[in-house]
């Protein structure tokens, strides 16, 4: 850091993304990305955008979140629309938590959270999950600070139920509770259709993952017209043009073409049962995951050194170092050719290791 470098982000830890190695041609199943493309339409509006690149992008985001409103069934006043989901939970995070107010989420989550909490001077508290990976929902409820709940969660991949998430915010109706639907397309429930009944629910959602729009960096927030203006107050005063041109336009086309990205999220599932199935039969145990990865460990492997010997071998996974999950990895679904080829190099690591 340079001597110029505020005191108040000295110890700030940044948030660590998936590697990106271009060493070498990987099977690529460590960001959670779609293995799949965007559809034509997608593409065909993005270029057509570009070629009105010269202006500014509208500010309101006024066809995209028309198109929102009309897909999840809410007004659009109920909608805002930022640069991926990731800028929507740090304006959560802004908005509603304080040295008054502070956050609380699982301690085993989405790793941002702690890090949109440090960033922004707020205090919080990281509620370990219990034995079998669950969110411990009895210690959120007791507590009055502001709820981030990624359901499903992650690297987990396991999901809360509506009505779990429903007695969650009848429990406290005096603090705002975020729900991170990252994954949701993949099997879990969403919690949208409580927007309408509870005013201190934020539903936040991204194009990245079913829509197959991780390069275009497009998420979205959907709650009560109140969360949503407190949201864009703090949208229009940091940077009002934070969609742009040929993302509005990819993002728009997306929601348009709605069975494409149904019928991708169906083979995903698919392909997950597909491996799932496979691992437990290598004798592996996966958590029951409802999202377009695969969370699994062997009594026999470490789970460093099964990453370490994929990756040698042009197979990209993701492992974490903290203590109660590293013997754990987290496998994303990819297409049916390249989750055969995860398969044949975990057969090829276990032959050669046991």
């Amino acid at each position: 850091m340079s001597r110029f470098f505020s005191e108040k982000y000295k110890d700030l830890t940044p948030y660590t993304p998936g590697e990106q190695p271009q060493d070498m041609q990987y099977v690529k199943l460590n960001t959670n990305e779609s293995p799949f493309p965007p559809c034509e339409a997608v593409i065909a509006a993005a270029a057509v955008s570009a070629e009105s690149l010269r202006l500014y992008p509208d500010p309101d985001c006024k066809a995209l979140v028309n198109a929102l409103a009309s897909v999840y069934g809410v007004s659009p006043a109920q909608i805002t629309v930022n640069n991926g989901s990731d800028e929507t939970l740090n304006f959560a995070f802004m908005a509603y938590c304080d040295a008054d107010h502070p956050a609380i989420f699982p301690d085993i989550t989405y790793g941002f959270y702690s890090v949109f909490a440090a960033l922004n001077g707020v205090p919080y508290e990281e509620v370990p999950l219990k034995a079998d990976f669950s969110i411990d929902l009895e210690a959120i409820m007791a507590s009055r600070a502001t709820a981030f709940i990624a359901n499903p969660n992650a690297p987990t991949g396991i999901a809360l139920s509506l009505a779990e998430i429903e007695a969650l915010l009848r429990s406290n109706p005096n603090r705002v509770v975020v729900v991170d639907e990252a994954y949701v397309d993949f099997g879990a429930e969403s919690a949208v259709p409580l927007v309408n009944k509870y005013d201190n629910l934020l539903v936040v959602q991204t194009f990245s993952k079913s829509r197959s729009m991780a390069g275009a960096r497009l998420g979205f927030g959907i709650g009560s017209a109140a969360l949503i203006k407190d949201l864009n107050t703090i949208k229009y005063s940091t940077n009002p043009y934070n969609i742009n041109r040929v993302t509005a336009a990819a993002g728009r086309a997306a929601l348009e073409n709605e069975a494409y990205t149904r019928e991708n999220c169906r083979r995903i599932m698919e392909n997950r049962a597909f491996t799932v199935a496979a691992l437990e039969k290598l004798g592996f145990a996966c958590t029951d995951s409802k999202a377009n990865f695969i969370f699994a460990v062997h009594p026999k492997i470490d789970g460093k050194f099964l990453y370490l010997e994929l990756k040698k071998r042009g197979v990209l996974i993701r492992h974490f170092e903290k203590a109660r999950i590293a013997d754990y990895n987290r496998i994303t679904v990819g297409s049916r050719e390249q989750m055969e080829i995860f398969l044949a190099k975990v057969k090829e690591i276990l032959e050669e290791t046991l």
